[in-house]
């Protein structure tokens, strides 16, 4: 059995982890920026109104649920 084969797994599985953290990062960057585009027509103050949370509620939700389904997708074309 090899002895660097042990540290090449983990290595590979670092990475992975690594990118899905910054696949993540890019997913919840585009989000934030489509949203707040969206949702904030004027400089908010000290909190959001109602109708701004219930905006960006349903445009985060509704962003995260395509990207899922698009993710899915491109998944079942891979098989």
């Amino acid at each position: 059995m090899d002895p660097s084969s042990g540290s090449t797994a983990e290595l590979q599985s670092f990475l992975e982890q690594e990118k899905q953290k910054a696949v993540l990062n890019e997913l919840v960057g585009k989000l934030t920026d489509v949203c707040w585009e969206k949702c904030i027509t004027y400089a908010p103050g000290s909190k959001f109104s109602s109708s701004e949370v219930s905006c960006l509620s349903n445009c985060a939700q509704r962003y995260l649920d395509t990207s899922t389904l698009i993710l899915r997708r491109f998944q079942n074309m891979q098989r």
